[in-house]
């Protein structure tokens, strides 16, 4: 043929062509069929991958798990997701709570189960009466379906400031987050962000009464609804300061004024019962600070007081290492993203939540391996961190967040001897 071109030449392009024309039909296809696909069925897309890496991980840990508190060697997945506080929801949906608090050999109140709130335990015991089938296998079913109700609630809570594709992948960073394997062991967690999520979901679309239910069910299943009262105070604040631009309408600021207030009731309510039940006004913050006791003593609740006794307690485990300026760091680290640019794009509900929640948190939580837990209510931040539409950060922090799955159940989870990194 002319030009030196032969008929197999030719003939391999015209194939050549005909490849790539097929493998870009093919990808428009698949494009086609994604976007057809409803945004319920992508999220739970998303969950069930998430799931089955966790699940895989949490049985690694269980086949090497050796004898402990609370099972045997290598137990099934069942009983391991069913030690630490699991057990304690264990003995609340068995038994319920004391009547009277346990006290130590020095006279001070001891651990025990009013450190949990009753709704996840209680769900699981109605479930168990109703179908027979024993608590730890329906412990986990039943904050597995929380989790899935959470996915689901957090991508229409995106929606309401990020693109289709930054919702979903915020989703996915929720779903493979590195304490993402709480969301499917005997753990409130799961139904505290799933109701948590639904309040933040309100907010936003400014339905404030409507709240109310969910606050009262949120209220007794795990701290935190007074950080959501303070977070529903400077949104009603946020609009007063803007109503010029944005109508703040008279109704609304009373039903936003009686949200706030009726949550912050809420907020100590679980105090009230366990007082009024024991006979002792304290009961509930005693047996909370029992938990504190080995680390640094028995002593009253001081607001803001216990990180500075962390950050000391913590120095001198370490050899001096300053233990302090890392939670300065932190602070500084959570300001500087809720004030950039990324931050800003979430809008300034979730932004208004997570300064609310981060001052409860300093407030009066002690700083130890749990913390990393009771970081979970901050998980809409995570739509800060799904802004940036490169590959390689998304896959990057994908495995980034599965690699702190494995470090998470290794060094928190997993029981190995004296265990002074509980979850």
């Amino acid at each position: 043929m002319a030009d030196g071109l032969t008929v197999g030449d030719a003939t391999r392009a015209s194939s050549a062509g005909e490849g790539g024309a097929g493998r870009r039909r093919a990808r428009r296809a698949l494009v086609v069929r994604y976007r057809l696909t409803p945004w319920w069925a992508r999220v739970l897309v998303v969950f069930v991958a998430s799931r089955i890496v966790s699940t895989a991980l949490l049985l690694g840990f269980a086949r090497v798990q050796g004898p402990n508190a609370w099972t045997l060697p290598s137990p099934d997945y069942a009983s391991f997701a069913t030690i630490w506080d699991g057990h304690w929801y264990y003995i609340i949906s068995a038994v319920g709570y004391p009547t009277t608090l346990p006290i130590t050999s020095t006279g001070n109140v001891g651990e025990s189960a009013w450190a949990f709130m009753p709704v996840y335990p209680f769900t699981v015991r109605a479930l168990t009466e109703l179908t027979g089938v024993p608590f730890a296998p329906l412990a986990v079913f039943v904050s597995v379906l929380c989790a899935a109700g959470t996915a689901l609630l957090l991508h229409r809570l995106m929606r309401h400031v990020l693109p289709e594709g930054t919702a979903l992948f915020t989703v996915a960073l929720f779903c493979f987050s590195p304490l993402s394997p709480l969301l499917q062991v005997a753990y409130a967690e799961s139904m505290f962000l799933l109701l948590l999520c639904a309040c933040l979901l309100l907010l936003v679309r400014r339905q404030y009464l409507p709240m109310l239910p969910l606050v009262a069910a949120l209220s007794f299943t795990r701290p935190g609804a007074l950080a959501l009262a303070l977070a529903i105070g400077l949104h009603a604040v946020h609009r007063w300061s803007t109503r010029a631009r944005d109508p703040f309408p008279r109704r609304e600021m009373i039903a936003v004024s009686v949200s706030a207030v009726t949550t912050a009731v809420l907020g100590v309510g679980w105090l009230i019962v366990a007082g009024v039940v024991t006979g002792r006004p304290d009961a509930y913050t005693a047996t909370e600070l029992a938990w504190r006791a080995p680390y640094v003593g028995y002593g009253p609740l001081v607001p803001f007081s216990a990180w500075f006794e962390g950050a000391a307690f913590w120095s001198r485990m370490s050899g001096g290492f300053p233990v302090g300026a890392l939670f300065v760091l932190a602070v500084l680290g959570l300001a500087v993203l809720l004030l950039g640019p990324w931050g800003r794009r979430i809008g300034v509900d979730l932004r208004l939540w997570g300064v609310a929640y981060a001052l409860y948190l300093l407030a009066v939580f002690f700083p130890q391996s749990s913390t990393w837990r009771l970081l979970m209510p901050l998980f809409p931040l995570l739509g800060i961190l799904a802004v940036p539409r490169s590959r390689v950060w998304r896959v990057g922090l994908l495995l980034v967040f599965v690699a702190g799955q494995f470090a998470w159940l290794y060094y928190s989870w997993w029981v190995d001897g004296y265990d002074w990194t509980p979850p």
